[in-house]
């Protein structure tokens, strides 16, 4: 197969593999989002991170993404839906996460191993659904708020008459504090290899 040739579900996404070797290994946020926007990369990643075991077997990485993404077991899908993942998987998938230095993968024995640099992904596969105000907007309002206390109690408004620093001070604490851990447990929720896989 021709570097760069397409794969079925590579959905036309350009092979990393001809990144310039002199450039830095750290890689372009446009490098990252490219490799990301593809389905089968993701579940890659969600798989290798959520299992216990150290290297994986392809054909069971394999088995896991072929019933995910037809959403029927595995051994029940007709081998010719199971083969078009396994190609597109071993051919251009794989090498392109190898690439990258998301994964280890050993062609010539089949096998998968995440690397830690996967952890540098995890940050891009969290998602803010349709309905959620993102977190920076979360954060910005607490500030606002935050100003406007400080206002009130300079100037002695009612009711933020007899409101002292001591006390401002832990009003502030208590509402970033309460957002920070929120946000935490919202992340780990998100994150590569929690919940089911990421679409």
């Amino acid at each position: 197969m021709a570097d760069g040739e397409r794969v079925d579900g590579d959905e036309g996404v350009t092979n990393l593999s001809s990144r310039d070797e002199s450039r830095t290994d750290e890689l372009t946020r446009d490098e990252i989002f490219t490799m990301l926007s593809n389905r089968r990369r993701r579940w890659v990643l969600h798989y290798l991170k959520r299992t216990d075991e150290e290297r994986v077997d392809l054909r069971t990485l394999v088995d896991s993404i072929s019933a995910w993404e037809y959403d029927v077991p595995a051994d029940e899908l007709p081998w010719k839906k199971r083969k078009r993942v396994y190609t597109a998987l071993r051919q251009s998938h794989l090498p392109k996460l190898a690439d990258v230095g998301a994964i280890e993968y050993d062609q010539s024995r089949g096998v998968v191993e995440l690397t830690d640099e996967a952890a540098e992904l995890q940050m891009y596969l969290e998602y803010v659904p349709a309905q959620d105000i993102p977190w920076s907007h979360v954060y910005l309002g607490l500030t606002v708020v935050g100003t406007a206390l400080t206002a009130l109690a300079q100037y002695a408004i009612f009711p933020f008459v007899d409101l002292g620093g001591t006390a401002l001070a832990a009003i502030f604490v208590a509402m970033f504090g309460v957002t920070a851990i929120a946000h935490a447990s919202y992340a780990h929720r998100n994150r590569i290899g929690r919940g089911e896989p990421p679409r």
